[in-house]
């Protein structure tokens, strides 16, 4: 069993609801985001409900990546180790390439993919000492294709995501290291309060409760939920692309 368990980005939606889950199975956590106030308040509240927990929390903006180092490796400290890490951290916001807004979508950028490198750099290390663990991805479905609109670059960037842990995962094969990427669907959650009409949408704990189902499994690759996002998958890497920029 993997008992210690860090999350980024645990402090609001998918993070928080996954964080919940696993105290829920029994396990250590160790949490980290931006906004310490919510992270605190969570701790309470977990080991309320579950008082033979551990839980350490830290603040972190993974965008300030000798941070993120220092914190994995208090948190390693903090539990005795570290059996699984799952990078969830990530921002949502983006808007259509060409209109002049490439601040944004250069933070989308920066926090979903250059910050994804940092958190696995320093995750696989600690895992690479010890000799075990298991990494954990949160990519997207937006990576199955190139999409338009707000999507461009988010999409790029977990599909991104994708090709990095596919790699980490190369390289450890043969190791007593896992590696998984995940693949959530349309989880509602903070990230995308102020969405409409998304198909397939599911509410947060639904989506958490799958999300941390399959991370159990320890997969390869997962899409979460099962149904109908692994049929969708399929049909968003084969139609052509006129038909897949109508449905984003």
């Amino acid at each position: 069993m993997r008992r210690n368990i860090l999350i980024t980005g645990a402090s609001s939606g998918l993070g928080e609801g996954m964080a919940r889950e696993f105290a829920a199975r029994g396990r250590n956590l160790a949490l980290c985001a931006r906004r310490t106030d919510r992270l605190e308040a969570l701790r309470a509240e977990l080991l309320s409900k579950h008082p033979g927990i551990q839980v350490s929390v830290r603040a972190l903006d993974v965008n300030e990546h000798e941070r993120v180092f220092e914190v994995f490796e208090a948190f390693a400290q903090d539990l005795g180790g570290l059996d699984r890490v799952i990078i969830n951290a990530g921002i949502g916001v983006g808007k259509r390439i060409g209109t002049g807004h490439f601040a944004t979508n250069a933070k989308t950028a920066q926090t979903n993919f250059v910050a994804a490198v940092a958190q696995c750099e320093a995750a696989v290390g600690i895992l690479r000492k010890q000799g075990h663990g298991h990494l954990v991805t949160i990519s997207s479905m937006s990576a199955m294709r190139g999409l338009p609109r707000h999507l461009t670059v988010y999409a790029a960037t977990k599909a991104g995501l994708a090709t990095l842990t596919e790699g980490i995962r190369a390289e450890l094969l043969g190791t007593g290291i896992k590696v998984s990427t995940i693949y959530p669907g349309y989880i509602h959650t903070e990230l995308n309060a102020g969405a409409k009409n998304l198909p397939f949408a599911v509410d947060s704990e639904r989506g958490s409760r799958a999300l941390v189902k399959a991370i159990e499994k320890e997969p390869v690759s997962a899409y979460v939920p099962g149904w109908p996002w692994s049929v969708v998958g399929f049909f968003l890497r084969n139609l052509p692309l006129k038909f897949v920029a109508k449905m984003s």
